[in-house]
């Protein structure tokens, strides 16, 4: 089971394209989007760009044993102390949870909706 469906049927929109070549090209299990596996900022990309889920694809960090292959939501955002970020995954078959760096190419908007999303979800009034 692929981890994103077969580049060789993706169809390029200016909104996704990069100058990498087709075979590096991916479309999104869960949204759609295309995009390359080559990202600023990271030598192994696991998440779509644009909507931030992953495929369970790793026991470890880049292993690819895992017989799962469940859709990782991304559920929240962690900041190292050097100022890094990381996307919280947990899997929506199993419901491992996995740490990964964002790529520079990640969708800031999602990214900040992840580190909002205790203040929106708060249980009492802010």
């Amino acid at each position: 089971m692929s981890h994103f469906t077969d580049p060789s049927q993706r169809r390029r929109s200016k909104q996704h394209t990069c100058h990498s070549s087709p075979a590096a090209w991916l479309k999104c299990r869960h949204c759609g989007g295309e995009f390359s596996l080559n990202a600023p900022g990271t030598r192994h990309r696991n998440h779509c760009p644009w909507c931030l889920w992953s495929i369970h694809l790793d026991d470890k960090p880049g292993d690819r044993n895992s017989d799962c292959h469940g859709g990782m939501e991304p559920i929240a955002v962690s900041a190292c102390p050097d100022g890094e970020w990381l996307i919280v995954h947990q899997c929506k078959t199993c419901f491992v949870v996995h740490i990964n760096r964002i790529a520079g190419d990640d969708s800031e908007r999602e990214l900040l909706g992840l580190a909002v999303r205790p203040l929106k979800l708060s249980p009492f009034p802010i």
